[in-house]
């Protein structure tokens, strides 16, 4: 199975600024700054302060690629 595949599978949604899962990732209106995006496996495993923390982060630096908080990071683990 191809990356994009599994990438594809994690069903990415989109984060509010209050830490509530809002729907899929990519419908933000908002294009010049849209919200924050995680896979909804890592996004459930969250709480919703630490959520909205990630969205706060990206909201206020006004860039559309910014780097997610510590608890947020969505690691890799690939195996031989």
């Amino acid at each position: 199975m191809g990356e994009l595949k599994k990438w594809r599978d994690e069903k990415w949604v989109r984060i509010g600024l209050d830490g509530s899962i809002k729907g899929a990732c990519g419908t933000s209106k908002d294009t010049k700054n849209p919200d924050r995006c995680l896979p909804l496996a890592k996004a459930k495993s969250m709480t919703k302060a630490e959520r909205a923390k990630t969205a706060r982060k990206k909201k206020a630096s006004g860039k559309t690629v910014v780097a997610n908080t510590p608890r947020a990071r969505v690691t890799k683990r690939y195996t031989k």
